[in-house]
């Protein structure tokens, strides 16, 4: 199943044929199943999408209200007029990106 000149070929000897048995599966944005994972076997997977029940998941993660981390989340609206690339170290401040020329 692997090709044989895999650098760590040797290592997967122990291991079983199948690895991932699969699971793919439909979610909802609130974590319900509309298709039951799908495992071991190959095959296509349908739903009925109910679009506007994106809108109630974004309302679901609220990162200006109680879930509001200022130690992981920053809001920053910059309404200067931007070059199409900037470039950035990772000694360099994000807040101060050097910017293509």
């Amino acid at each position: 199943m692997y090709p044989t000149d895999l650098a760590c070929y040797d290592e997967l000897k122990t291991q079983p044929e199948e690895m991932c048995p699969g699971g793919s599966a439909i979610i909802d944005p609130f974590g319900n199943y509309l298709a039951e994972p799908l495992y071991g076997k190959e095959g296509i997977l349908y739903a009925d999408l109910d679009l506007n029940m994106v809108d109630y998941g974004h309302y679901d993660f609220d990162v200006v209200g109680h879930y509001n981390r200022s130690d992981v989340f920053r809001l920053t609206v910059n309404e200067r007029a931007q070059l199409p690339a900037t470039f950035q170290r990772d000694e360099e401040s994000e807040d101060s990106p050097e910017q293509s020329p």
